[in-house]
Order: C-alpha cells, then sequence, then structure tokens
C-alpha cells in the first residue's frame, strides 16, 4: 500500500532498481509509492552509489527501537502534538528531512538543529530547549549554531528578560542565505580574477583561474536576480491580495 512503510522485499527492488540504473521516479513507479517515499529512503541510507537493501532494514529498526525508547528526543519532540498532529509522524519527516540535507553536504548535527528549528512553529528555540529536544550537549548545540548562523540561516535575539539567547529561523531564510552565497561567489571570484592576472590570461593556470572567476560571477549575478524576482513577485502577490480584500 502507498501509505504503509517500506518492507524488506521494497528495499530489495530499491536496490535492483538503483543497479540497473534506473531514476528515482521509476524505481517508485514500480513500487507503487510516492517518488518522495523513495528519494528519502536513499538519501538516509548511504545515497544512490552507497543504499544497501539489508543494510537500510536495520538501520530503519534501530531508528523504530530509538524513537518508541525516547520519543521526546526527536526533532519536534513536544511541540508536534498541536494543530492534531501525530507527533510520530512528525519526528520521523523531521529525521528524514535532516538525512536529506546531510547528504546535500551539511553536517549531520547542523542538519539536525536547522530541522527541529524548521518543523517548530514559532521557528525559535533557546539552547536549552535544542538539547533536550535532540538530546545532544550544549557544546554540540553551540557549535552548530555557530555554523548555521555564519551562513545567515538563523539569527540570534534575547528572550525578553534578557538572560537567555534564542535561536531564530525566519521565513525569507533562504532568501538570506542565497544572498550570502552570491556574496561569498563574488569574494572568490575577485581573488580568482587576480590569480588568473598574475599566472598570465594566456597560460593553462591563468587562464582555468579567469573561467573560474567569470563562472562565479555569472552565477552570483544571477542568485541576486532570481532573488530580487521573487521578491517582487511576493510583494505583488501580497500588494493584490490587499487590493482584494479591501472594502469596496
Amino acid at each position: 500500500m502507498p501509505g504503509a512503510r517500506l518492507t524488506q522485499e521494497d528495499r530489495r527492488r530499491i536496490a535492483a532498481g538503483l543497479t540497473a540504473g534506473l531514476g528515482y521516479g521509476e524505481i517508485a513507479r514500480e513500487l507503487a509509492r510516492p517518488t518522495s517515499t523513495v528519494t528519502r529512503e536513499i538519501a538516509r541510507n548511504g545515497g544512490p552509489s552507497g543504499y544497501r537493501a539489508d543494510n537500510a532494514q536495520r538501520a530503519t529498526l534501530r531508528r523504530s527501537r530509538r524513537s518508541k525508547a525516547g520519543p521526546a528526543r526527536t526533532p519536534g519532540g513536544g511541540v508536534s502534538a498541536a494543530h492534531g498532529r501525530d507527533p510520530a509522524a512528525v519526528g520521523e519527516f523531521a529525521a528524514q528531512f535532516a538525512e536529506l540535507l546531510v547528504h546535500t553536504g551539511l553536517p549531520r548535527m547542523v542538519a539536525r538543529v536547522l530541522t527541529c528549528l524548521y518543523v517548530t512553529d514559532s521557528g525559535s528555540l533557546t539552547a536549552a530547549e535544542l538539547v533536550q529536544r535532540l538530546g545532544v550537549s550544549p557544546a554540540s548545540v553551540s557549535k552548530a549554531i555557530g555554523y548555521l548562523a555564519g551562513q545567515e540561516l538563523v539569527r540570534r535575539e534575547q528572550d525578553e528578560d534578557g538572560r537567555r539567547e534564542r535561536y531564530v529561523i525566519d521565513d525569507d531564510v533562504w532568501y538570506r542565505a542565497l544572498l550570502a552565497s552570491a556574496q561569498r561567489n563574488a569574494m572568490i571570484a575577485e581573488f580568482t580574477r587576480g590569480g588568473a592576472d598574475l599566472l598570465g590570461a594566456a597560460t593553462p593556470a591563468g587562464a582555468r583561474l579567469g573561467t573560474a572567476a567569470a563562472f562565479l560571477e555569472d552565477t552570483g549575478a544571477e542568485i541576486v536576480r532570481a532573488v530580487q524576482r521573487r521578491r517582487r513577485n511576493e510583494d505583488a502577490a501580497r500588494s493584490a491580495a490587499a487590493h482584494r480584500s479591501a472594502p469596496g
């Protein structure tokens, strides 16, 4: 059934599909499952090159036992029952989301902290709350927050009493993160452009650096234009909605 958990036979068919070079969508259709289910399954169990059906089955059983032993330590624990949500389902989603982020290159603890903030309605947690929800040390949370703040993915703010620091994820977090990425591209492009001049634009090494600089400059400019275009579209949509809702 599409809504049921993957079985060991499902996992063997996923592994066989990957070996045969099938895409995630093709594998999902053969299993009569959503593509997102297959994508999460592969991402959290070694990726397309490292996926092994037996290992994935054992890992799933281990995660299931840990969830039963300590459900309050899963991301989203303690708040996910609001709005009629299933806490176990929210915890499972958060775990899968974190695994996907790990496979995009984020350190595991960074991915877990970011996901924990994402699935919290307030989008704001203290270090103590993150420690409790994730079941990790304060030092691990502090290091992850430092990384996320440096990438413009979270911001710090003080509680009303000024005694505790809260970590906040805003609705426009990806806008700011993309703009920060564009700025880093520009810095690297400027540096590599200088290297191309130093080595000589006509030399192989100089040409290589010059090509890298041009690519980074173009990519950074495209990111900025895309963010600005999206913001303009959203502003226009909000303005149109406000106009429609205004009294005649």
